[in-house]
């Protein structure tokens, strides 16, 4: 039933910025939603932005829609405090939109906090109707490219994009494109063409240099990767890549940053990307460049304290393809690793094509069919369903009721961080 009290409150917002559409059909008792259909900020006005931004902040106050692709353009710094939401407004014609790109020269500060995150998220859980419910693709991703170096030139347009105005990567080793510490980015991705290898993920990584701050960073529910690096030297730490669609980590393109803290969990009621019919779903996907070919600067980024969880059993992890694969000419360096729930742990796959563990006591693999393809002798391996749990307690997978992964856990179960419910 329509709520003639809260249009009439929204109508009076409308001299500063536009409310959306459907509260309209909402209902005024925002509490008594669950938090897994709405967020309490839905009740917040809208303000809608599109197009090249100049040097301004987004406020918590305000929900934040981006009518297609926005820009922060060289020279102009986007600051969001912290507790702002961010959603797309919906795509009309199929194109991609709710896309925040921080071109070369460009900044973001995004600096939410343990119990106040930024969240970049789907407009079905901020529009005040417990009917809707969120959707991979519902936000289209952000794009950060700078011009530090990689093993594709200087004038590649990012994946996802098209025109100059993308371009990515330099000599700028020490690039800086801001600063993003707790946020989440949920239900992003766009895909240009349908099965077209072409989109958008949820934080896409061009060219991005280690003056950039990357810090306890959630991407849930993305409808391709949730994190891919094209070279860079950016370091980052405290990720989670959850229930993505494609790989929750993926490199390319002559990345050699260093990556701390980081956990990929599934969810096998999330969907699952294919190639030529087969799973294609992977913890980490990892490639020098496509054609897989040598190149001066090759992809190597290393991984300290690495947690990936795919399914309890072998049904359940049929669904997915490999927990690592390192291919294409790509390097890898591993300490503390734990791999699970996958057909393969670690695949190593193609003529130079390398994994370089620091410590080989400290990696653990299981997979249902193979531990390990092509990869130096690892101590700790295990195979056959259920998946092994090596040495975590409680329940490390998702799906098998109260989740934890202890003594693993570090900043993966904060405040900040959002599993349940979607």
């Amino acid at each position: 039933m329509r709520n003639f009290l809260l249009v009439a409150i929204a109508a009076l917002s409308l001299t500063a910025c536009r409310q959306n559409d459907s509260v309209a059909e909402a209902d005024s008792n925002f509490d008594m939603h669950s938090a897994s259909a709405d967020y309490a900020e839905c009740s917040k006005p809208v303000q809608t932005v599109s197009g090249n931004l100049t040097t301004m902040t987004w406020t918590s106050d305000k929900i934040w829609e981006l009518d297609g692709i926005v820009n922060i353009p060289s020279g102009v710094t986007l600051t969001i405090e912290a507790g702002t939401f961010i959603k797309a407004k919906p795509s009309t014609n199929g194109a991609a939109t709710g896309v925040l790109v921080v071109q070369k020269g460009g900044k973001l500060n995004a600096n939410g906090t343990a119990s106040a995150p930024v969240v970049f998220t789907s407009y079905n859980l901020l529009d005040c109707d417990s009917e809707t419910t969120g959707a991979p693709g519902d936000f289209g991703g952000v794009v950060i490219l700078g011009d530090a170096p990689t093993n594709t030139g200087t004038d590649t347009t990012i994946e996802g994009l098209s025109g100059s105005q993308y371009f990515y990567g330099g000599t700028n080793s020490s690039h800086n494109g801001g600063s993003l510490t707790y946020v989440r980015i949920e239900y992003g991705g766009f895909d240009i063409g349908i099965n077209s290898g072409n989109e958008i993920n949820g934080l896409t990584l061009g060219g991005v240099g280690s003056g950039t701050v990357l810090d306890h960073i959630q991407v849930s529910y993305g409808k391709d990767d949730a994190f891919e690096w094209f070279g860079g030297t950016v370091n980052a730490s405290n990720l989670i890549a959850f229930a993505q669609d494609d790989d929750g980590f993926d490199f390319d393109n002559g990345y050699t940053g260093t990556v701390t803290n980081a956990l990929a969990l599934a969810d096998y009621n999330s969907t699952h990307s294919l190639s030529g019919g087969s799973p294609d779903s992977n913890g980490i996907e990892l490639d020098n460049n496509s054609g897989g070919t040598v190149t001066s600067l090759i992809t190597h980024p290393v991984i300290n304290n690495l947690t990936v969880i795919g399914a309890q059993n072998g049904t359940q992890g049929a669904l997915y393809e490999n927990g690592i694969h390192i291919r294409r000419r790509g390097s890898l360096t591993l300490n503390d690793a734990l791999v699970t729930g996958y057909p393969t742990g670690i695949r190593v796959e193609g003529t130079g094509s390398a994994l370089a563990p620091l410590n080989l006591s400290t990696i653990y693999a299981h997979g249902f069919t193979n531990a390990t393809i092509g990869t130096p002798t690892i101590a700790n391996v295990a195979t056959g369903s259920p998946a092994s749990v090596f040495f975590l307690t409680g329940n490390p997978f998702f799906n098998s009721g109260s989740w934890t992964i202890a003594p693993r856990s570090w900043n993966y179960n904060g405040v900040w961080t959002k599993y349940s419910g979607f």
